[in-house]
């Protein structure tokens, strides 16, 4: 009987503690919000006291990316109460739908496909600039100035994209048209290795791709974007109105962090970054890394009015939104 008894107490006793655990467990809260955030409440008291934000950012494996791999790690090592998740994409047009249909919260895109969507009446906002210059127009060897263009085939990413722009004013200041040239979309990733086996003469696209074809011998730089276009604007922090709205204090403080990782983003600090996120070679990020800064990434009325002035001249946005409606302002009443 003693027995019997001492089986029913160990028994009563394991359950019990099977409860408490459940019970423990019950108090973290996990919960998808309508933007597809993912937010996790501490176990306390208080769990929304202890809620962090977790904002998911979309991006390329691109040097223009760096500053939003600063700003990841700026967060979390000061346990803030955002965070951020990325998501890497593998072109421009899977990063787009997916921005453009809620499955992600943010991205670092090209400023123009953003510009687009918008005019199509997706509500996004352009928070910051991704980096400062940092473009090259990358030729085979062979080709020694832009009228050596003529009859040749140059790749650039995307129509929507600050490269269709910068090989206009290339072709303007060589006296060229598009006519003169056989002009495709590739890939990025695609470009040096099309470079290397001739299918393709030249190409501008976003770091680390033009670096890969200086420093394997493939090419060179024909011209650097600040010879082209100053204060060319490329890519862009975009969020997503419907984040911005119900998330405002998190919008204003992932603005500040940002700026902060661009500040923070030294040359010792881009060269660890990049080669933690983006596994390039050394020498080729080094390279890619002197033509790129990410200081002063604030998005002015008169370099946007520039951007807007020349999609439209360029046939590549027929009605751009306006700066008020597309880009972003810390206090501002949100469209």
């Amino acid at each position: 009987m003693r027995r019997r008894n001492r089986q029913i107490q160990w028994i009563a006793l394991l359950l019990s503690a099977v409860v408490s655990a459940a019970a423990i467990t019950g108090c973290g809260s996990i919960h998808q919000n309508a933007v597809g955030l993912t937010e996790s409440a501490a176990v306390n008291d208080s769990p929304a006291e202890n809620t962090k934000t977790v904002v998911t950012i979309g991006y390329l494996p691109i040097t223009h990316a760096l500053t939003i791999f600063e700003e990841k790690e700026l967060l979390e090592a000061e346990d803030a109460q955002l965070q951020i998740k990325l998501q890497k994409f593998g072109s421009w047009t899977d990063l787009t739908d997916a921005l453009n249909a809620g499955q992600i919260d943010g991205a670092s895109m090209l400023v123009e496909l953003a510009m687009s969507a918008s005019s199509r009446g997706i509500g996004l906002k352009a928070v910051a600039l991704g980096h400062r210059d940092g473009n090259v127009v990358v030729v085979s060897r062979q080709i020694e100035s832009a009228a050596d263009l003529k009859g040749k085939t140059f790749a650039i990413p995307s129509n929507q994209s600050s490269h269709n722009i910068l090989l206009n004013d290339l072709l303007t200041e060589a006296g060229l048209t598009r006519e003169d040239l056989n002009i495709i979309q590739l890939s990025p990733a695609e470009m040096p290795s099309s470079l290397a086996g001739k299918a393709i003469d030249g190409y501008c696209v976003a770091e680390p791709f033009g670096a890969q074809a200086v420093v394997n011998g493939i090419g060179h730089v024909l011209y650097k974007s600040e010879e082209l276009w100053e204060n060319s604007i490329c890519c862009a922090l975009v969020l997503r109105e419907d984040f911005i709205d119900s998330h405002g204090d998190d919008t204003t403080l992932l603005a500040e962090y940002y700026n902060r990782a661009g500040d923070a983003l030294t040359d010792e600090e881009k060269l660890a970054v990049a080669e933690q996120y983006l596994g390039q070679d050394k020498k080729v990020m080094e390279k890619s890394l002197e033509w790129i800064s990410f200081d002063n990434l604030a998005i002015n009325t008169e370099d946007y009015e520039r951007l807007t002035e020349k999609v439209k001249k360029d046939g590549i946005l027929e009605s751009p939104p306006a700066y008020e409606k597309f880009v972003w302002q810390k206090g501002g009443a949100q469209e």
